[in-house]
C-alpha cells in the first residue's frame, strides 16, 4: 500500500486553513451519532414532559430541620 507522510509542521498549518473552519455543506445524516434517532427524541419528549409537571409542584426542603 501508499503512505501519505505529512510532517507536523503541515499538519499545524492545516488546522488555521480557511477549509478547515467551515463546517461541511452536506454532511450525512446518521440517526444516533450526526442526528438525535427516533427513540431518543421519543425519549426527550418525554423527559421535558417529567420535568414540566415536577416543576408544577413546590419546592419541598430535603430535609426538615428542628431548630
Amino acid at each position: 500500500g501508499t503512505r501519505i507522510i505529512c510532517d507536523r509542521k503541515f499538519l499545524l498549518e492545516c488546522k488555521n486553513s480557511p477549509a478547515a473552519r467551515t463546517p461541511p455543506c452536506c454532511p450525512p445524516q446518521t440517526p444516533g451519532v450526526t442526528s438525535l434517532a427516533q427513540s431518543s427524541l421519543v425519549k426527550l419528549e418525554e423527559l421535558k414532559e417529567r420535568n414540566e409537571s415536577q416543576e408544577a409542584v413546590p419546592d419541598q426542603d430535603q430535609f426538615e430541620m428542628d431548630i
